[in-house]
């Protein structure tokens, strides 16, 4: 069973810039896809990025795409997420996910999870 775990969230202003860490424990992941989604207050949770198993492959939502950037770091069981020019909007917790097979792209496949980090975006 792998357990994820989250950091790097916190306060920052508009245009600033974060960088999300997923560390993976109990096993590697670096077979895993790893999405990262979002859940602002009163909203459903989207997909923001993933990668896929292979590492060659990375998915990247329309409001977020040019700004953040997904990747993974197999020798540190770690998978990031870069996220640059950031926007009020933008504000939410931010969960990691992996999965070992299925649609990559689809957050329904995900089956384990982290417990989020907070991003807060300052105007």
């Amino acid at each position: 069973q792998v357990q994820l775990v989250e950091s790097g969230g916190g306060l920052v202003q508009a245009g600033g810039s974060l960088r999300l860490s997923c560390a993976g424990s109990g096993r590697t992941i670096r077979n895993d896809a790893v999405a990262w989604s979002r859940q602002a207050p009163g909203k459903e949770r989207e997909l923001v990025s993933a990668i896929h198993w292979s590492g060659g492959f990375t998915y990247h939502a329309d409001s977020v795409k040019g700004r953040f950037t997904i990747s993974r770091d197999n020798a540190k069981n770690t998978v990031y997420l870069q996220m640059n020019s950031l926007k009020p909007e933008d504000t939410a917790v931010y969960y990691c996910a992996a999965a070992g097979y299925g649609n990559w792209q689809s957050l329904s496949n995900y089956d384990h999870w982290g417990q989020g980090t907070q991003v807060t975006v300052s105007s």
